[in-house]
């Protein structure tokens, strides 16, 4: 027997303003919510498929010795260049990380400064 991701979370300081942002770059809905301080976001069809949820939860500062967590998003339905332009128009923005220009992926930030890499491969929708 096995496990799998269920749900990944997130400290960050507006839950409600990733919580679009994801929803957005992920076609996920608000599946949870906790006044501001909390916003369960996953697919369409809800909790327990095989897609983790993303709980956005309000942290004002980092945890010290805590690491943020890292996403990596696969297009579904355009190629990586089209996707990079639609996550770019939706606040997210080019991170530098040390990379070399080298690589397949390109590492991005969401709108609070979390890094996340677009994949080159396409991968088919659920």
């Amino acid at each position: 027997m096995a496990c799998r991701i269920s749900e990944l979370v997130l400290g960050c300081r507006d839950p409600e303003v990733l919580a679009r942002f994801w929803c957005e770059v992920l076609d996920f809905v608000v599946l949870d919510r906790e006044e501001n301080e909390m916003f369960e976001i996953g697919p369409r069809e809800g909790f327990g498929g095989p897609q983790p949820t993303l709980i956005l939860s309000r942290r004002d500062e980092p945890e010290p010795g805590k690491t943020r967590l890292h996403i990596d998003v696969n297009a579904t339905d355009r190629d990586q260049d089209a996707e990079l332009e639609r996550l770019l128009a939706l606040g997210a923005r080019p991170a530098d990380i040390g990379q070399t220009g080298e690589e397949a992926w390109h590492v991005l930030a969401d709108p609070e400064g979390n890094e996340f890499c677009l994949l080159k491969a396409r991968l088919k929708p659920l």
